[in-house]
């Protein structure tokens, strides 16, 4: 399996703007579009750094050709939408992706 993961930062007062579009429209439609694919969920963090945001998203993957077929070939490069763009402040120039190596994650289902 592979982790993408990325970083973006918004003010204190879109931040739950932006987590409720990750939550509500983002992760939804990877998961209808995706999941056939090899897309195979996602985890997301959120830690309040002052008067700013940080989110870090993780989208696990089959492989990196399933990576691909969310953001094409320049598969480091971020896929931000206009809606996104307008939520946050700032933002990593590139995603990063991990090959899981080992794992023991409890149930996070009832994460809130």
């Amino acid at each position: 399996m592979v982790c993408r993961v990325w970083r973006g930062w918004t003010s204190v007062g879109h931040a739950q703007n932006y987590d409720d579009y990750l939550q509500k429209e983002l992760f939804p439609r990877l998961d209808r579009e995706l999941r056939p694919h090899g897309y195979r969920g996602y985890q997301l963090l959120r830690f309040s750094r002052g008067k700013e945001v940080e989110f870090m998203t993780m989208l696990w993957f089959d492989s990196i050709e399933s990576v691909r077929l969310f953001t094409g070939e320049n598969y480091g490069t971020p896929v931000i939408s206009e809606k996104a763009r307008s939520l946050l402040t700032r933002f990593a120039d590139r995603a990063d992706h991990y090959q899981l190596s080992g794992s023991n994650l409890f149930d996070a289902s009832n994460v809130g």
